[in-house]
């Protein structure tokens, strides 16, 4: 008797972001494997009696290993279940999708990939912020604040995209700022942190990049935000005040 994995992207924050695909899964899920910061709402979709595990990070409790949340999602999957492991924004998106995928096709498990609206796209479109827009951007690079912290990005490359999104780097947002002025970008280059994008608790802070760790701090902003640099950042406030009908487009 073999049942199925989904591994579903939950979307930003927003739970009407989610994909009619991935809602259709958990509305069928005997089992969910959820991350720590997925909505409430979504996880009331599911089944009464499915069986709902909290394997999210979080500080000051033990962390589920990859390993492990992999064996539960193979065991349960081999036992005849429906298995849907909802993850934040998107599963491959620095969300160890791949990892988990790669080791249900290694058990010989039945399992499909729904992909979600990552926090990178949603959370600087929630504060007015197009990541690319005709005179101003046409590229981006998408960077994990936890690898910022190794020290091992090629932050020279980094400097010279047009539009550079940090995510999880709310806690180390002066050392991402610093090693992008390092590294020759403009200390003037708008920035901005958006804290809890998509949800009716969102914040946002706008500043030069060089201002912006000490105005995030002086307004007393933390994780989880997302982090946005280069000149697109600009268009945020008057995206923000204005309706959308009334914004003729990108100069």
């Amino acid at each position: 008797m073999t049942g199925k994995v989904w591994i579903v992207g939950a979307g930003p924050g927003d739970p009407g972001l989610i994909t009619v695909r991935g809602l259709e899964a958990l509305r069928t899920a005997d089992v969910v494997l959820h991350d720590r910061l997925v909505a409430p709402e979504l996880l009331a979709a599911c089944p009464p009696d499915a069986r709902r595990v909290d394997v999210g990070k979080a500080p000051g409790r033990r962390s589920v290993a990859q390993g492990e949340i992999a064996g539960m999602l193979v065991a349960d999957a081999r036992a005849g279940r429906r298995v849907v492991r909802l993850k934040g924004g998107d599963p491959y998106l620095f969300g160890h999708g791949g990892e988990e995928a790669l080791a249900l096709a290694e058990a010989g498990v039945d399992f499909e990939v729904v992909p979600g609206v990552t926090s990178a796209l949603a959370v600087p479109a929630a504060a007015g912020i197009p990541l690319t827009c005709r005179g101003l951007a046409s590229s981006v690079a998408l960077v994990t604040g936890r690898r910022a912290a190794d020290g091992d990005l090629p932050w020279e490359h980094l400097a010279a995209i047009d539009t550079v999104v940090v995510l999880m780097g709310a806690a180390r947002l002066h050392h991402v700022c610093a090693r992008l002025l390092e590294a020759g970008r403009d200390p003037g280059t708008p920035a901005a942190a958006v804290r809890w994008g998509t949800t009716d608790r969102q914040r946002e802070v706008f500043a030069p990049l060089r201002e912006l760790p000490e105005a995030f701090a002086g307004a007393g902003l933390g994780p989880p935000a997302v982090i946005v640099v280069g000149d697109v950042v600009g268009l945020g406030p008057r995206i923000r005040g204005s309706s959308l009908a009334s914004v003729g487009g990108c100069p």
